[in-house]
């Protein structure tokens, strides 16, 4: 077990406590029907090629395929950035984070987070009646009021942060292990933990840490269980409800226990990729139970895959940024790169939203925000910009035009934080400067488990480009045809 003063310590305020029966689920005069509920899921590293629906080549995606048959998929849709915390600032406000101040990853140290100042979904939701959850990874600010239980959230059971962000005692793919207890009760600080920490990975249930370190195996299914609770619960009180669920799932997988027939490299992913459909198929099959036509599902993820775990890795489907790649550089997570942006994203609502509907709408997890609050009946919060639309017209069939600009900020490849530094119009992209902090797998033999820090390609003037066709009739991967003046 992991020593005693690897523990977490987190002061907050005692009286919330950790149970379902301390969330008020009363009835609150008005009827669920009246206002719709909403799911949101939001995968972690998931490329736009981990979906089968997207990708032919990609079978482990059952429940996700499904969806799309009974919803709408949308093939355009992009993170409002290409890395974890900046992205889920985005989604929670509706702002870039240049604007919510959020333009780069929090670490296990941060003892910061979202700014107290940005209203987050949750608090626009519960101040008009809704019950609000959060099940999984919030990567926001894991000290005092940073934490989710005072950002909205009347319930909250999942981790801080990304799951190799901490050690643990059953070390799995890219998870370090707990060391053991040195001499003189000071932790240890071990310079070839490269990007880890030795604080040992903590579960809440609200303010208080119910597990530390985590079993990560067993991780999965105490999702499923407290997702599918919290829906039974909200269903049965009454009241209107928003459930977050920040999957774990992919990054890289979570335990090197899980099950899998496939024979081939991408052997432990397929295996974690089926698991997350399991997942996510839990918590649908649940809202089919009991909220199916008043209850607005919506999944998509947070960024493209982390290329350089290769094996361990996601799929960008066509978008492996040719051009990118023959600079040295990778074209997905942590990059402006179509793969670096581009995810999956379903929309699912019985009788509301069409059945199996492909939209080629230019649309971003920006537009959650402000869609589910014009949804809600809610307004949005006064005095500030807003970068996402309300995409309700899209969504339910009467409209197909999204956004005709679209911003993609620097996430760590190069430049400033936050940096918008590169542009998309309508077809066309242009490149201010192309980040590859993160080489290809390829390019560096021998180094798929380590962090490579690279270079960057800056360019004199704006590499333009133009989206291409795929072959299957989606829109396929961006052609870099000239590097001009504008």
């Amino acid at each position: 077990m992991a020593c005693p003063f690897l523990k977490v310590l987190l002061v907050g305020v005692s009286f919330l406590g950790c149970l379902y029966p301390l969330v008020d689920f009363s009835f609150s005069g008005e009827t669920r029907e009246q206002k719709p509920n909403f799911v949101i899921i939001l995968a972690d590293d998931m490329g736009w090629g981990d979906l089968g629906a997207n990708w032919a080549e990609t079978k482990d995606t059952a429940n996700l395929d499904k969806m799309a048959a009974e919803g709408m998929r949308f093939v355009d849709f992009h993170a409002a950035a290409s890395t974890c915390s900046p992205s889920r600032a985005a989604l929670l406000t509706g702002r870039l984070g240049l604007r919510n101040g959020v333009p780069h990853n929090f670490a296990v140290t941060s003892v910061g987070g979202l700014p107290l100042n940005e209203t987050t979904l949750a608090e626009v939701l519960q101040r008009a009646g809704y019950v609000t959850g959060l099940i999984g990874k919030w990567h926001l600010g894991h000290h005092g009021s940073y934490h989710p239980n005072f950002r909205g959230f009347d319930y909250y059971f999942g981790i801080p942060y990304s799951h190799d962000m901490g050690c643990t005692d059953t070390p799995g793919y890219n998870h370090p292990p707990c060391p053991a207890c040195p001499r003189g009760g000071r932790p240890s600080r071990n310079p070839e933990k490269d990007c880890h920490s030795d604080v040992a990975l903590p579960l809440y249930e609200n303010l208080s840490i119910v597990e530390q370190p985590v079993n990560l195996s067993g991780l999965t299914q105490k999702y499923a269980e407290k997702a599918t609770q919290f829906i039974q619960r909200a269903s049965a009180s009454g009241r209107p409800f928003l459930l977050y669920v920040g999957l774990a799932h992919m990054h890289v997988p979570l335990s090197r226990t899980l099950p899998s027939a496939e024979p081939g490299g991408r052997r432990p992913y397929s295996a974690a990729l089926r698991e997350m459909d399991s997942l996510v198929g839990q918590i649908k099959d649940k809202v089919d139970l009991t909220a199916k036509n008043n209850t607005f599902l919506w999944f998509t993820g947070d960024n493209g895959p982390w290329a350089q775990k290769c094996e361990l890795a996601g799929s960008v489907g066509p978008f492996t940024g040719s051009w990118q790649t023959r600079q040295g550089g990778s074209p997905a997570k942590q990059t402006t790169w179509e793969g670096g942006h581009r995810v999956p994203a379903l929309a699912y609502w019985p009788s509301r939203v069409p059945v199996n509907v492909t939209s080629t709408a230019l649309l971003s997890v920006l537009d959650i925000f402000p869609t589910v609050v014009a949804l809600a009946g809610a307004s949005l919060p006064q005095g500030r910009h807003f970068d996402g639309l309300d995409a309700s017209e899209v969504l339910f069939g009467r409209a197909q035009a999204g956004h005709r600009v679209l911003f993609h900020p620097n996430s760590g490849a190069a430049g400033e934080d936050g940096a918008l530094q590169t542009v998309r119009v309508e077809r066309y992209k242009a490149f201010f400067i192309t980040g590859r902090m993160h080489r290809s797998c390829t390019s560096l033999p021998g180094v798929s488990r380590r962090c490579c820090k690279g270079c960057c390609v800056s360019v004199p003037f704006p590499a333009l480009g133009e989206m291409g066709d795929h072959p299957c009739g989606q829109c396929g991967d961006v052609t870099v045809f000239s590097v001009m003046r504008l």
